[in-house]
């Protein structure tokens, strides 16, 4: 079997005759059910929608506080390097909480995990509001960052979960939308910057920051309560543990699908043992070893150029570009806007036609090509010199927003099972935050010693995603993973 191809899929759940029953005998039928689109509905695709809104959490938490370094730095006296401290403490958190989240995925369940999350970005948003501290706010952003890192493996456990595997609304097409879902909430967060900049007194804009982290409570509430109304757990997973009925009742209410579990069926079968830490080893064993390299890999050029660009964006124009504080922001959410957010809705379109790896692929190539234009361009002089600097700024945007931001989620969740999708998922985004936390700590530092040769620096992210993508072609969009591992398990148990 070649590793581009699906394997081949289980026979469909039959019907039950002279109704519109459909009768469910095993995890297969379920996960074949969702797979061929025949479970739709209303709810299902709201659950899609709530995901997403976690996602736009996620990002808001994360770039909440990329313009107001400067004014916190100010007002605590901070140094450079407690600045870094300030700025990756919500990194560091979201590694721990990727680890444990995603291990509770997959042990607990998918809602479980959901619900309990949203605590954590309405409180500790109000509480990095009023710090009156640097370790407050830091504290403070630690938590935040557990609540990010939990929220990550579920929402996109749910996108691919909650989906058909190919043509339109695809897990490939749906995992990719996390990616303008992200770049969204950025837009966002400038566009409340920028009209608080405008609305503040002169004398208040220190101000500023507080604000902005303050109004992530306001979307969080929402979601929270969307979820309480919505959300549901996921049928494949409930299905996996052996709780046949579950799924098919999350079926009936989420999908409209009439599916009963057939009666010569227990309802619950022998419950699989419960998935321990130990079941990060299992990433690193055929066929799993290759995929969670090369995902980790993709993934940590991704997380580097994205941060040292996306969260530098403030420091780039106004440093290293010298504009003053209007064009940093107005600048800084057009980039988003404009160019990250167009290119992640064509990533959602291209998603199931061309794949991930062409996209990935594509993505990397032109932002290299756009930082090597920086670093060779250097400090700008002269508005069209600065024009076209901002211009390549935008072009590594809109690449990253098709390309690997758009697909780093699907190389990390769609080449594996339901069973482990959690913990791929939490592994692959826990060493993505080590990555984005050594660069948002020493970004600032860095781009302060180097100035435009920070560039230089920034220049290692596409040239390590394109060598990892080059060196072995895997295509995620369209594979069905719980199909491979119930072949690899029939597999094993006749040779046994």
């Amino acid at each position: 079997m070649s590793s581009t191809s699906p394997p081949p899929a289980s026979t469909s759940p039959e019907a039950e005759p002279g109704s519109g029953t459909v009768l469910i005998r095993s995890a297969a039928d379920v996960s074949d059910l969702v797979n061929s689109g025949t479970a739709r509905g209303r709810h299902a695709r709201m659950i899609v929608i709530i995901a997403l809104g976690g996602i736009f959490l996620d990002a808001y938490d994360l770039s909440s506080l990329a313009y107001g370094l400067p004014d916190i730095t100010k007002q605590f006296g901070l140094s450079s390097a407690m600045a870094g401290l300030v700025t990756a403490s919500i990194s560091v958190g979201s590694l721990l909480g990727a680890l444990i989240g995603g291990w509770l995925v997959d042990r607990i369940g998918r809602y479980r995990v959901f619900m309990a999350n949203m605590l954590f970005f309405v409180v500790t948003a109000l509480v990095c509001a009023v710090a009156q501290d640097a370790w407050t706010l830091t504290a403070a952003r630690f938590v935040m960052g557990i609540g990010v890192g939990m929220d990550i493996p579920v929402a996109i456990a749910f996108l691919a979960e909650f989906s058909r595997l190919r043509g339109k609304g695809s897990k490939g097409s749906r995992t990719a939308a996390w990616s303008p879902a992200w770049y969204a909430a950025t837009s966002g967060c400038y566009l409340i910057i920028m009209l608080l900049y405008f609305l503040l007194p002169d004398a208040q804009l220190g101000w500023l920051w507080r604000f902005t982290v303050g109004f992530g409570a306001v979307p969080a509430l929402v979601v929270l309560l969307l979820r309480r109304r919505y959300m549901n757990e996921s049928p494949t997973w409930a299905a996996d543990q052996g709780d046949l009925e579950s799924a098919a009742r999350i079926l009936r209410e989420s999908y409209g699908v009439d599916a009963r579990v057939a009666d010569d069926v227990p309802a619950r079968a022998a419950r699989p043992s419960r998935p321990g830490l130990s079941s990060y080893a299992r990433l690193f064993t055929p066929p799993y070893r290759t995929r969670t390299i090369q995902s980790v890999t993709v993934g940590l050029a991704e997380t580097f150029g994205y941060n040292a660009v996306a969260f530098g964006l403030p420091i780039i124009i106004a440093t290293l570009m010298t504009q003053g504080p209007l064009t940093t922001i107005a600048s800084s959410f057009a980039l988003n806007l404009v160019f990250a957010l167009t290119g992640g809705l064509l990533g959602i379109r291209w998603a199931s036609t061309r794949g991930a790896w062409p996209m990935m692929t594509l993505g990397f190539a032109i932002q290299f090509v756009a930082i090597t234009v920086l670093a060779l361009v250097g400090q700008p002089s002269g508005t069209a010199v600065v024009t076209a600097g901002i211009l390549m700024l935008g072009a590594f945007m809109f690449a990253q927003g098709f390309g690997p931001g758009a697909h780093i989620m699907s190389y990390a969740s769609l080449g594996f099972p339901t069973s482990m999708r959690g913990v791929s998922i939490g592994f692959n985004q826990a060493v993505l935050r080590l990555g984005s936390t050594l660069t948002l700590f020493f970004f600032p530092i860095l781009s302060s010693g180097l100035g435009t040769g920070v560039y230089w620096v920034i220049l290692a992210a596409p040239a390590l995603g394109l060598a990892a993508l080059l060196v072995k072609r895997w295509e995620p969009v369209g594979f069905d993973a719980d199909a491979e591992e119930r072949t690899l398990t029939g597999t094993a148990a006749a040779g046994s």
